[in-house]
């Protein structure tokens, strides 16, 4: 059965720094992509990250690449993501997803894509 765990977040100044985790356990296919994604209220979740575990291969949205990296753990099935110089517009509601389907190059950023979701997990940015 697959379990999914995501830790972290929480509050920070503007230009400050916040890490979240997430871990897959459980997982018996060969591939692994995980993602991360933000929902803002009101709004549609927005992917931001995108890797493919077995390959160590991370793809980012233009809206955090340059401020956000991701460090990837095919071992434990694990994806931490770094956020650096946060913006109060950063502030949001942060999930983890994790699929087995076959993505292409480049990752997707498509909620629809993914199968395996964690609860949010809130990120805020204050002025």
């Amino acid at each position: 059965q697959v379990q999914m765990v995501a830790s972290g977040g929480g509050s920070v100044q503007t230009g400050g720094t916040l890490n979240l985790s997430c871990r897959v356990s459980g997982w018996t296919s060969s591939r692994l992509w995980m993602a991360w994604f933000r929902q803002f209220p009101g709004k549609e979740r927005e992917g931001i990250t995108s890797a493919f575990l077995p390959h160590n291969s991370s793809y980012y949205a233009n809206s955090v690449k340059g401020r956000f990296t991701t460090a990837l753990s095919r071992a434990d099935n694990s994806v931490t993501l770094r956020m650096n110089s946060l913006k109060p517009e950063d502030t949001g509601m942060y999930y983890c997803a994790a699929t087995s389907r076959i993505i292409k190059y480049g990752g997707s950023f498509r909620p629809d894509d993914y199968e395996y979701w964690t609860q949010g997990t809130q990120v805020t940015v204050s002025s």
